[in-house]
């Protein structure tokens, strides 16, 4: 995994995973090119996920892209010709996005997208990954691959399909408009408008309050969530796993902090 280091050869890694602690922000770092996605930011973004999810010491993961112009475009255009120029090469770059996507949407920790300037293509796909979602005010947003002659594959359509439903997805991509950050919220892409200057400050103030909380609790509620929405059956042992809390040292933590008015310190067990 890449780690952010104060040289200028790890600044220029396209990908970097810095730590503060129990929080990592994960941060798209090729300017030059709006933070456009290569095959290898792909991968590496997938592994970066695989790995932090195991991580119980995570409590928040924040994504963005370097600099304030861009969260992300997409993928890099110039990469066609080599990399997707056929449906085989196509295929084969489809399955690191595959990796990649499952990994970020089974991600057991919250995820930040802290969204500075333009959110298209694949940068939408990947921001509509995360549990919040937080843009300026100048934000732009859509997938107008219509215009590239692509589809998105199954893998790529699903994380924006639970996002705003069926209808709204497929007038995005018939439309290929880009639109604003106001038409964004009031679709459901993101999940908070912010002035331009106040994006950093509104992501880290909430990131405060979700490490703030319990741990296996945030877990918890995104592997419930992630259930239900499915579709799928709850089977008796799924339904009585929401009163395994009981027993971790957090909910005792919790419950006895409130009783003597204290803020309480969770331990992650």
């Amino acid at each position: 995994m890449n780690t952010l280091a104060d040289t200028p050869a790890v600044e220029t890694k396209p990908l970097l995973v810095a730590r503060d602690g129990a929080i990592v922000t994960i941060t798209f770092n090729r300017p030059e090119k709006l933070n456009a996605f290569t095959i290898d930011v792909w991968r590496d973004l997938g592994t970066a996920f695989l790995e932090l999810s195991e991580d119980d010491d995570v409590r928040c993961i924040v994504m963005r892209g370097a600099g304030e112009k861009a969260f992300s475009p997409g993928n890099d255009i110039s990469e066609f010709e080599t990399s997707r120029s056929n449906t085989q090469q196509a295929t084969a770059y489809g399955q690191v996005m595959r990796r990649t996507i499952e990994a970020i949407a089974n991600c057991r920790h919250p995820v930040i997208a802290q969204i500075h300037g333009i959110c298209v293509g694949g940068g939408l796909e990947i921001a509509s990954l995360a549990d919040i979602r937080i843009c300026g005010t100048s934000s732009r947003f859509g997938v107008p691959i219509k215009n590239l002659g692509l589809v998105m594959s199954y893998t790529e359509l699903a994380p924006l399909i639970r996002l705003v439903g069926p209808a709204v997805a497929l007038d995005v991509l018939l439309e290929g408009t880009i639109f604003g950050a106001d038409e964004a919220l009031r679709l459901g892409v993101v999940t908070r408008v912010v002035a331009d200057d106040q994006v950093a400050n509104e992501v880290a103030a909430t990131v405060k309050r979700v490490a703030a909380g319990a741990p296996l609790v945030a877990r918890w509620h995104k592997q419930f969530i992630r259930k239900i929405a499915s579709g799928e059956n709850l089977s008796d042992a799924e339904r009585n796993e929401a009163f395994a809390c009981f027993d971790t040292e957090d909910f005792r933590i919790g419950y006895q902090a409130f009783l003597k008015k204290e803020t309480p310190k969770f331990t992650g067990r």
